[in-house]
C-alpha cells in the first residue's frame, strides 16, 4: 500500500482539473445509459426503513459560528431538491444531478469548505453534512451505493462521535458525487428536513423492512508516516440480520485512509496530564 501524504497542486492545475472532471460528469449524466431518479411524490411511502438525524450547530475548533448558521441556509435550499424523491427499481440517485450547482443566484451563501485539509469558505459550503447523512442511512437499507468518495483528511478530533470514523461521504459539485442504485423490486423514497436543531432524514419504502443492519469498523489504526504526519485508517463492515434477528451476512463496505490535521491521541494526553 502506497504512503498517503499531503498533495501540493498549483491553482491553475486545480482550476483546470475541476473544469475537466465537471465536463466529464455532465457527459456521464446526459449521454450514459443510467436511468436517474428525477421524480418526486408528494405522498410519502408508508414504511420507514431507516431514519437518522445530525446536529446542525457544532462548535468546531477555529471555525466561526456564522459559517454554521450559513450552512443551515444552504441545507434548507438543497433539501428542497431532494425531499420526497422516489427511486424506482433500476434507477440511480445522483446527489449533484438533483441539487445542481450551488450558486448565489439560487440563494446559496458562503459556508465552510474543506480544501486539501484546510478550512476555507465557499458558496454553498456545508452540504457534506447532507451527503454524510444520506450515505449513513443508505448503509442501513438494501439500496446499493455505486459511487462514494471518502474524506482524504481527518480535520477535527472526535467529539461525541456516534458513528465509526470514515462513515461519511464527501461531496464537491459535481465530480465528487454520491450515487445510489435501487437494485430491489420496490420503490424507495428519500425524506429530508430541518428542525430547529437537527438535520433529519428517512428512507421509506412500499413494503416493511425484512433486513436490519449493524455498521461497524475493523482494523482502526493511527500510523506515523515518514514525512512527519499521521494517517488514520480503518475498514467499514456491516452485519445483516433477517426478520428473526439472525445474522445472515457480514459485508465489507469500504476502506478509509485520511491524513490527520490534528495531533493524535490528544484527548488521551489531556486526560493523563501529559504535555
Amino acid at each position: 500500500m502506497t504512503s498517503l501524504q499531503p498533495i501540493k497542486r498549483g491553482k491553475l492545475r486545480i482550476y483546470l482539473g475541476k473544469k475537466y472532471y465537471r465536463m466529464k460528469r455532465y457527459a456521464q449524466w446526459y449521454t450514459g445509459d443510467k436511468k436517474y431518479a428525477l421524480k418526486k411524490e408528494s405522498s410519502r411511502l408508508p414504511n420507514i426503513i431507516f431514519t437518522h438525524n445530525t446536529l446542525l450547530l457544532r462548535q468546531l475548533k477555529d471555525v466561526d459560528m456564522w459559517l454554521q448558521h450559513n450552512k443551515i441556509k444552504n441545507l434548507a435550499i438543497a433539501i428542497k431538491q431532494l425531499n420526497t424523491i422516489v427511486i424506482k427499481p433500476g434507477e440511480t440517485f445522483s446527489y449533484w444531478r438533483l441539487i445542481g450547482n450551488t450558486t448565489k443566484r439560487k440563494g446559496y451563501v458562503d459556508g465552510m469548505i474543506l480544501h486539501y485539509g484546510k478550512v476555507t469558505t465557499g458558496v454553498g459550503g456545508g452540504l457534506c453534512q447532507l451527503s454524510n447523512l444520506i450515505y449513513w442511512m443508505t448503509l442501513h437499507t438494501p439500496l446499493t451505493v455505486t459511487e462514494r468518495y471518502r474524506h482524504s483528511y481527518d480535520v477535527f478530533p472526535d467529539s461525541k462521535r456516534s458513528q465509526p470514523f470514515g462513515s461519511g461521504a464527501t461531496c464537491a459539485f459535481n465530480y465528487l458525487d454520491l450515487q445510489i442504485k435501487n437494485e430491489t423490486n420496490q420503490s424507495y423514497q428519500l425524506i429530508v428536513y430541518l428542525t430547529h436543531t437537527h438535520l433529519v432524514g428517512e428512507w421509506r419504502a412500499e413494503y416493511p423492512k425484512t433486513r436490519t443492519y449493524e455498521v461497524y469498523e475493523k482494523e482502526h489504526s493511527i500510523t506515523a508516516e515518514y514525512w512527519g504526519g499521521y494517517v488514520r485508517q480503518n475498514t467499514i463492515y456491516r452485519k445483516v440480520y433477517n426478520i428473526e434477528k439472525e445474522l445472515i451476512d457480514d459485508e465489507f463496505i469500504a476502506e478509509n485512509r485520511a491524513i490527520m490535521m490534528y495531533e493524535p491521541f490528544l484527548e488521551d494526553k489531556q486526560s493523563t496530564g501529559t504535555k
